[in-house]
């Protein structure tokens, strides 16, 4: 497997790429900022980027989607809940105030156990709601995309629109602490120790879901 991690935003949000190294197929995660960077990076690598795939809908995940999308062609996927919520007009003027415009709609939706799949590459989408309605996480190959449902040392905060701490700790505990001791969390910001932690570490070190 192919996979590449990137720094991106005005909020510092982690994007990666994620590709099939015989077919050269790809998916990118949250690429809400240096698009036309990202862009140069997937043809460096000679990779065809069959999907724009975002963790949930808040606008520093999303912001890059259209950009991206005018790049690449490839299709954007999203959450319904997500999709639906953050396109409200009153959740979209509260963060128009924060600098960001909303984003356009989604080319199709992913739900709860449908696989995201690159040549022989496959994620599992975790519908994981807390941070928002729409959070999910992406699974596979021992390795799982937290967005922002799960940090090192952290969780997402649930005080933005849709957010719920009870849901959001639901999720952890039957849907991402659930995976095997070594699989390797992605999280979407650099908030922790380390940028990259695991199941294992998280499960026993983590404040928050202790």
């Amino acid at each position: 497997m192919i996979l590449k991690s990137y720094t991106v935003g005005s909020l510092a949000v982690q994007a990666y790429i994620v590709a099939c190294p015989e077919t050269k197929e790809a998916f990118i995660v949250d690429p809400a900022g240096r698009e036309e960077f990202l862009a140069k990076e997937l043809e460096r690598l000679g990779l065809s980027l069959k999907y724009i795939v975002n963790t949930h809908g808040h606008p520093d995940h999303t912001a890059g989607n259209k950009r991206m999308k005018s790049l690449t062609g490839a299709p954007v996927l999203m959450h319904s809940l997500d999709d639906d919520l953050f396109r409200r007009p009153d959740i979209a003027s509260m963060f128009l105030a924060w600098g960001f415009e909303p984003a356009p709609p989604a080319d199709r939706h992913i739900e709860e156990g449908e696989r995201i799949e690159v040549g022989t590459i496959s994620f599992e989408v975790l519908h994981t709601p807390g941070h928002s309605p729409g959070s999910v996480c992406l699974y596979g190959h021992g390795h799982v995309i937290t967005g922002d449902t799960l940090f090192v040392g952290a969780v997402g905060r649930t005080d933005l629109p849709g957010g719920s701490l009870d849901t959001l700790l639901d999720s952890l505990h039957s849907k991402v602490l659930t995976l095997p001791d070594d699989t390797i969390v992605l999280p979407g910001h650099d908030y922790g120790a380390t940028p990259t932690s695991t199941i294992k570490r998280e499960r026993e070190s983590n404040p928050f879901v202790r």
